[in-house]
């Protein structure tokens, strides 16, 4: 992944790791996440989007899992908007992000 402020640190394993570690372990145990959501994305655009929202996206992939998604933090979604642009530049005026607050 390209570096987009979301490396791990070297305090990983503390007993309060950071939104970005935690992302990090949940997209490592769970990669299929971030291919579904690239289809998602690819297809909402295909289908005229102009817009598109990660939380939306989260419901959808929550609404579609028979079990729902254990783990898909909300916290997360800005840092999926930015590994999706990182990796489809094209979509960054369709791919809402927010300035980040924390790590």
């Amino acid at each position: 992944m390209p570096d987009l402020g979301l490396r791990h640190h070297p305090d990983r394993g503390t007993a309060n790791p950071t939104i970005t570690q935690r992302f990090h372990d949940f997209d490592t145990e769970h990669p299929w996440i971030y291919l579904r959501l690239e289809r998602l994305v690819a297809r909402r655009l295909a289908a005229g989007a102009t817009r598109i929202g990660m939380e939306a996206l989260f419901e959808t992939l929550r609404w579609q899992q028979p079990s729902g998604v254990k783990g898909l933090n909300n916290n997360y979604s800005a840092l999926y908007a930015r590994r999706l642009i990182a990796d489809h530049p094209e979509w960054a005026s369709a791919i809402e992000i927010r300035r980040r607050r924390s790590l």
